[in-house]
């Protein structure tokens, strides 16, 4: 029976530290063609996130929003956004930031279609995707989404008082 107990505690312990909260989010992502002498390329990038319960979607979808011969618009459903309190610091740091930001990460596809498979707050995760082939980025946190992450952050993260340390005094070491 104690092991059990103890297993609970440390069942208790790891559903803490992994605390997440879910939003279900879309990204609007604009396709604009750009020539380049007698070819043109397509040019990414993510215009918005949309927030709310009524873009719920089995897995990340697409819908065409507007399309004129040089750009063209798309819906991204069925993504979610995650809070996790180990990152909460990470989330402080964004929000006092000079432009909070949420970051979107595209896969691309050997035709050159980008397909946004995650949304985060946590700029060192959107660094990291940063350093393989995805490509990431900003866009500006939407009020509610704002308002849930500011209160996500004060509810877990406690700031750590600064230590400094002391400074060994080389010049008293003995000599060899």
């Amino acid at each position: 029976m104690h092991t059990s107990n103890a297993a609970n505690r440390i069942a208790l312990v790891l559903m803490k530290m992994s605390l997440s909260e879910r939003h279900t989010v879309a990204v609007i992502m604009q396709r604009a063609e750009v020539k380049r002498g007698p070819w043109s390329v397509p040019s990414w990038n993510a215009v918005s996130v949309v927030a709310g319960d009524h873009l719920v979607g089995k897995g990340a979808s697409c819908t065409p929003i507007h399309e004129d011969d040089d750009e063209a618009q798309f819906l991204w459903s069925g993504l979610s956004l995650e809070f996790f309190r180990d990152q909460a610091e990470a989330y402080w740091y964004n929000l006092t930031s000079d432009s909070p930001s949420l970051f979107v990460i595209c896969h691309e596809s050997p035709e050159g279609e980008l397909t946004p498979f995650q949304v985060t707050a946590d700029r060192d995760s959107a660094s990291v995707c940063l350093e393989s082939d995805d490509q990431v980025f900003a866009v500006p946190v939407p009020p509610e989404i704002y308002q849930s992450l500011e209160h996500f952050v004060v509810q877990h993260f406690v700031p750590q008082e600064r230590k400094k340390r002391k400074r060994k005094n080389w010049s008293e070491a003995p000599e060899r």
